[in-house]
């Protein structure tokens, strides 16, 4: 049984068997994959290529010009991104799921809000009733009045509209 698999070591083991090479595998001694220290030795897979101990280094590493200048890179035949995995989701139906772009406190707000300027506008009529009449209704009702309210805030036309206070 292999110790190592994924990937890279598929393509190294097809270049083995295409160019007749053999191969063994070992982990730098540090477990780094190579950074220039301040005494400009390098450590890590790059250090063991700078100093010999190995032909060829096999890692996802990323390649940075400090890098490129001590040792020569492949062009990359791989590109990935990292993220975080999770479990996937029950798939449940929810009739609320239109609620969910706002908190519920958002939602409470615009309810009262709605509420109080339906009542304002009823108010203001009831108190300054408009000179003309609305469509086939004389009289502006509580229930017209929210139901103006809610079609502008959802931009919605109704047959429906309240006078204004100067008429």
């Amino acid at each position: 049984m292999q110790k190592y698999q994924g990937f890279s070591i598929d393509v190294l083991d097809a270049l083995a068997s295409y160019l007749g090479f053999k191969y063994e595998i070992y982990v730098a001694p540090d477990h780094k994959y190579g950074s220039l220290q301040p005494d400009g030795l390098w450590n890590g897979l790059i250090g063991e290529l700078v100093f010999k101990r190995a032909d060829v280094g096999l890692s996802a590493v990323t390649i940075t010009p400090d890098r490129e200048g001590a040792v020569d890179f492949t062009t990359r035949y791989m590109d990935y991104s990292v993220g975080v995995l999770l479990r996937k989701a029950e798939r449940t139906v929810d009739m609320f799921a239109c609620l969910a772009p706002f908190d519920l406190s958002l939602w409470a707000c615009i309810a009262g809000t709605v509420l109080l300027v339906g009542i304002l506008v009823y108010l203001l009529n009831w108190l300054n009733p408009p000179r003309l009449p609305m469509g086939g209704v004389s009289s502006t009702t509580l229930y017209n009045s929210m139901w103006f309210v809610y079609g502008s805030f959802v931009q919605q036309g109704i047959l429906l509209a309240p006078g204004t206070a100067n008429g």
